[in-house]
């Protein structure tokens, strides 16, 4: 089966920039782009007058005008791209999971952070992360919107490592999208320092010999060790380390600035009483200045 990206519709801007975001992921994947809307009281009975006009009436007119407008924005820029339109009769979250799993990639608008729009997408966005089995990427308006995808490319990709257990799934992400775009890779790993590290005149993590300079430097040497094997299985993806010396969500949220694509996981198997999103994808999807790309893991 040829390998899909589906991206999920609402008729937003947002929406739109998710749909070309969406449309370059296909390009580079050499696959087909999915257009997915769901709305549950979509009508999929046979057209009586299939060749008629839509009309505000028509219990269907939204759903299929949300459809015209995200193909006309896609194929305007990448014509020889295959599509697919699918109107789906079903709860949107649940629409979106099942597309998921049957997707290599799956995009998202997002919203930006006013109250309103944080609830709009902590309603459908982040239920959807939190829960799909394949990578999840969300995509904002920016100030651009109809060209969201130009405005970022080129730029580095950046991947956010918390370095506490295995992440395959998440180093392949992140280094196949930096391999695909021909970009470098920063990776990015933030690290709380041990009380110890701190003295009534502050504690400086680059002094070699203090408790603040060694945490640091196994840091480091963690970070590098855990990016090796990668490296060697992407030898013409540049990749450039970085650790900060503070909480992981800012370190990752400031790292990823100017970047063109951030890269966080989402552990599969989190403690049940722990939420569904961590601290660090809610501060890199609310905050991060790019496309973040949410991969599920082991």
């Amino acid at each position: 089966m040829a390998p899909v990206v589906t991206v999920g519709l609402d008729g937003s801007p947002e929406s739109l920039s998710a749909a070309r975001w969406a449309a370059r992921e296909a390009e580079l994947r050499h696959a087909t782009l999915r257009l997915l809307h769901a709305w549950v009281l979509l009508s999929v009975g046979p057209d009586e007058s299939p060749a008629a006009e839509p009309r505000e009436s028509d219990q269907n007119y939204w759903a299929e005008r949300i459809m015209a407008e995200a193909l006309r924005t896609v194929t305007e820029h990448h014509p020889d791209l295959p599509v697919i339109e699918d109107l789906v009769a079903q709860d949107p979250v649940s629409a979106l999971l099942t597309a998921a799993g049957e997707s290599e990639v799956l995009v998202l608008g997002s919203r930006d952070m006013a109250p309103m729009a944080s609830y709009f997408l902590g309603d459908i966005g982040l239920h959807v992360v939190a829960r799909a089995d394949r990578p999840s990427v969300l995509v904002r308006a920016g100030d651009d919107r109809d060209d969201i995808a130009s405005v970022i490319e080129g730029r580095d990709v950046v991947v956010g490592l918390s370095l506490h257990g295995p992440c395959d799934a998440l180093m392949e992400f992140a280094f196949d999208s930096a391999a695909r775009r021909g970009v470098p890779l920063r990776a990015v790993h933030g690290r709380n320092l041990p009380p110890p590290a701190f003295t009534h005149g502050g504690a400086d993590p680059y002094f070699p010999g203090t408790v603040a300079g060694r945490a640091a430097e196994e840091a480091r040497r963690d970070l590098a060790g855990a990016l090796r094997p990668w490296q060697e299985k992407y030898p013409d993806v540049c990749v450039e380390d970085t650790v900060r010396v503070e909480s992981a969500a800012p370190a990752v949220v400031r790292g990823a600035a100017g970047a063109g694509l951030l890269v966080v996981g989402r552990r599969k198997n989190r403690p049940v009483l722990a939420p569904r999103v961590g601290h660090v994808l809610s501060a890199a999807v609310h905050h991060a200045p790019c496309p973040v790309a949410v991969v599920p893991h082991d």
